[in-house]
Parts: C-alpha cells; structure tokens; sequence
C-alpha cells in the first residue's frame, strides 16, 4: 500500500528523475521549493511505501485544451515518476489510482486522463491496472528527446468507478 502526502523540502534531492528513457523532455530547473497542491489547477504529491520510503511523485495539471466550450468539459491530466528502486513492484499503479480518486473525491472532474509514450509499455500496463482505459495514440503530440513523438491517451470517467 501506498500513501500521498504533501512534498517536503527532503523529498527534493530524491525526486530528480531523468532515470528513464521516457524523461528526457530537455533542460530544467531544480526545484527550489516542494510542488504546490492545488487540485483544481495544478501540483505533485510524494509517493511513500509502506515502510515510509520515498517511492516517488504523481502530479496533475488541469489541460487547458478542453473537450468542449465550457469548463466543465475540462479534466486534469495526470503523471507519475518513480525512482529506479521502486518500478516494476505496483507503486505506480497503487499510487495513481489513489490520485484518481482523490481527483474524483474532491473535485467536479467527470474525467481524469494520462499520455504515455507509446513505447512506454510498463506505463501501459500500469494505467490500464490503475483503471484508465486506452482511447488511442496521439500521433506527434510529444516532445521528447530531441523529437516529436507519439503517446498513448487514456481516461477514466467517474462513472467507471462506480
């Protein structure tokens, strides 16, 4: 079992990524300061073990792109990064299905969605465990390692989890 909870300051220095082919999106600055959590607009939580490790962080941010005119027809979009020692043992999975329904649970989103590279195929099958269903690849729409590439989209809708 998993738990999210606010980033510390000595969360930090652990929270780097960049460990995965799928991390290069280019330069970026360190964090100076932990990641905010403003469910209706953006932010990150620690993902911690059972035995208080940190595993890693899932993060939101609402698309500003939206599925219709109004706002009700936007929908965050989430993400996780875990460290090296802790991929492949179900964090992922546990860890952003908890951040569903935490979405669900205290926002008016009728939709949560993920992009993964469509190589990614660990992330695959992590969304698809957590919940998430592929609704298809969207060509191009990535940036990452000196290129655009493809991804995968998937959603879960509030309704499925009833």
């Amino acid at each position: 079992m998993v738990v999210l909870r606010p980033q510390l300051p000595e969360d930090l220095p652990l929270l780097t990524g960049g460990e995965s082919p799928f991390d290069d999106f280019g330069p970026s600055a360190a964090r100076a300061a932990p990641a905010g959590c403003d469910l209706e607009r953006h932010g990150a939580l620690t993902v911690v073990t059972d035995d208080g490790d940190v595993a890693g962080e899932v993060s939101w941010h609402w698309q500003e792109r939206r599925w219709g005119p109004n706002a009700a027809s936007g929908c965050p979009m989430i993400g996780v990064w875990l460290r090296p020692a802790h991929r492949g043992r179900g964090i992922g999975t546990q860890a952003q299905r908890r951040l569903v329904e935490l979405l669900f649970a205290h926002t008016a989103a009728h939709r949560v969605e993920a992009h993964t590279d469509v190589e990614n195929l660990a992330e695959q099958r992590s969304l698809e465990k957590a919940g998430l269903l592929r609704e298809g690849v969207v060509r191009g729409g990535q940036w990452r390692d000196g290129a655009f590439r493809d991804g995968v989209l998937y959603a879960v809708l509030r309704t499925d989890l009833t």
